[in-house]
């Protein structure tokens, strides 16, 4: 594994900054054994994101859909954090501000000590009621039904608490996570394709409002042009090597 250099005037900026904000998606979680969707041999290379991951396709196949999301609920539970998960949440100990926003449904950030991620695409650990919204635990929902959605008391079929295409993604968290991108001083793009929106427009926003921009992705991406630094490597090897550089150059705070 080739040591990974992180430029001194990059550290610099990193380290001293008061408002950091770190962008994750499918590809930090690779490590740990869990598929991403848009890079070569991802599920959306194998499968239909309209057949698997949307509200028609659950209500034409409420079964089939259950099932797939039950199997990804029970790989998730299974799976480790990686190092990249780890770093990310020591960076919230490091800098007076400092904001996680994922599109991971995992709850991998959480089990590394992530305390309050902004789960843009919701989550697998709870499932909710398609009529009334009513929650309850995703593992305690499957446990009673493997094969097929539980019903709700109110008639409803249970279905997993994340986002499919074509809803709209929680207005309270990608306000939150507008907020962030526009005043963080570093903004760290890990394992994301940029390719889904409007998630992948807060790279763009941090970019324009004068961020540093990092990005982690062994792929280049649509706004690798934009980044002030682009580690072309995978996330568990370029965080912990990004953390060892910020606590080199961090200056303590009182």
């Amino acid at each position: 594994m080739a040591r990974i250099e992180i430029p001194e005037d990059i550290a610099r900026r990193f380290a001293s900054a008061r408002w950091v904000v770190a962008f994750t998606g499918a590809g930090v979680s690779k490590e740990s054994g869990l598929d991403t969707f848009r890079d070569a041999g991802g599920v959306w290379q194998r499968e239909r994101p309209e057949d698997l991951a949307t509200l028609q396709a659950f209500q034409r196949h409420p079964a089939k859909i259950w099932r797939w999301y039950a199997e990804r609920f029970r790989n998730a539970s299974a799976a480790q954090p990686n190092p990249a998960h780890l770093a990310i949440a020591r960076w919230e100990h490091l800098f007076p501000s400092f904001t996680l926003v994922t599109q991971n449904v995992d709850g991998l950030h959480q089990r590394a000590g992530s305390r309050s991620p902004i789960e843009l695409h919701g989550t697998l650990a709870w499932a909710r009621c398609d009529f009334c919204g009513s929650r309850r635990e995703m593992g305690e929902a499957v446990e009673a039904s493997p094969d097929a959605p539980p019903a709700c008391d109110c008639g409803g079929l249970m279905r997993p608490a994340v986002v499919w295409f074509g809803e709209a993604m929680p207005m309270r968290a990608m306000d939150e996570a507008a907020e962030a991108s526009s005043l963080c001083e570093v903004f760290v793009s890990v394992g994301t394709s940029g390719a889904v929106y409007p998630a992948a427009g807060l790279i763009e926003l941090a970019h324009r409002e004068g961020a540093c921009l990092i990005e982690v992705n062994p792929e280049r991406t649509p706004f690798s042009r934009l980044a002030d630094l682009h580690l072309e490597a995978p996330a568990g090897e370029a965080l912990p090597a990004l953390t060892e550089a910020i606590e080199r150059w961090r200056i303590p705070t009182a």
